[in-house]
């Protein structure tokens, strides 16, 4: 993967409303020398692992060892996540995936891999062997995640507000009011209307949901966001929203973003760079337009061309 990018959308708006058939998109050239986020080889399996599958060279069975049985829901993933940059990741389901966002926020552990995230310590340090505390407080200050189901991410029963300012004492904040304007102001910022901050999530819609689960997720200024599928089952209208809501956020906050979606027209919209994975491995990587208009490996031909 090459160490400078240059190439960076920024853009108003996903969709012109008026015309739905009609986007503005600009492209901003940027180069970025250090890297928010390096990931290299991080594997995750579940099972024994014989001589055998060790091997990352061993001919598995889709991702299952012949002689073991061994799942390799990830095999030797690497990436890198420049900051202000939205990397997409896409595959069918069962290629790792959201296997690879939960490795990386935490929620599973990695069998092996390093991550190094440059906005902690520089980058000194494999956030995968730090001690579970320490990996709480990466999570709480350097991440936010949106997860594709808001019932993981949010509390359903507490408002708004409250779902907020529980994010922000996580990472040590404590000044009730400074809670409230944050939370109200980033409700704002979601477009959730004043007389329903205080409401329950349970109450409302999908596309609601979401975007109280992104206003949690930017509570404490991280700098990367994970987004596993956030636009999945959401209907056509609410979704251009929501990914004009996350190219906004990324022009007004200059977060950086993994964006796993098994739509390309969303990864289309929304990633400068893309991650083909099949199998637990990333099969192919380049530039958004390079990866759909150009396809190099047999599989993500098929995945492209299905669509046309």
């Amino acid at each position: 993967m090459q160490a400078l990018v240059e190439k960076q959308r920024s853009q108003e708006s996903v969709f012109d409303m008026s015309d739905p058939k009609e986007k503005t998109m600009a492209h901003t050239p940027i180069i970025e020398e250090c890297p928010t986020l390096v990931l290299q080889g991080l594997s995750r399996h579940f099972g024994s692992c014989c001589s055998y599958c060790q091997d990352e060279n061993a001919q598995l069975e889709r991702n299952v060892c012949p002689r073991c049985g061994t799942v390799h829901a990830l095999r030797n993933v690497s990436l890198e996540l420049f900051p202000g940059e939205i990397v997409g990741i896409v595959g069918e389901s069962g290629s790792g995936k959201s296997t690879l966002m939960q490795c990386l926020y935490f929620d599973q552990e990695a069998s092996s891999g390093t991550l190094h995230l440059q906005s902690y310590d520089g980058g000194l340090h494999n956030a995968f062997e730090l001690s579970s505390q320490e990996r709480l407080r990466v999570r709480n200050t350097m991440l936010g995640m949106v997860y594709q189901n808001p019932y993981l991410g949010l509390r359903m029963d507490y408002s708004s507000l409250s779902n907020i300012a529980e994010q922000m004492i996580s990472s040590g904040n404590r000044l009730v009011e400074t809670m409230i304007g944050r939370g109200s102001s980033l409700l704002d910022e979601v477009n959730i209307p004043e007389r329903r901050k205080t409401e329950a999530p349970r109450r409302f819609s999908g596309g609601m949901q979401q975007r109280v689960q992104i206003a949690k997720a930017l509570s404490n200024n991280p700098p990367i966001l994970l987004l596993d599928e956030v636009t999945t089952g959401l209907d056509l209208s609410v979704q251009a929203n929501v990914l004009d809501l996350i190219l906004r956020i990324r022009r007004d906050f200059r977060v950086s973003m993994l964006v796993v979606s098994h739509d390309l027209g969303v990864v289309r919209m929304l990633a400068d760079r893309t991650l083909v994975m099949l199998d637990g491995q990333v099969i192919e990587s380049g530039l958004t337009d390079q990866i759909l208009e150009d396809p190099q490996h047999a599989y993500t031909q098929q995945l492209v061309y299905s669509l046309l």
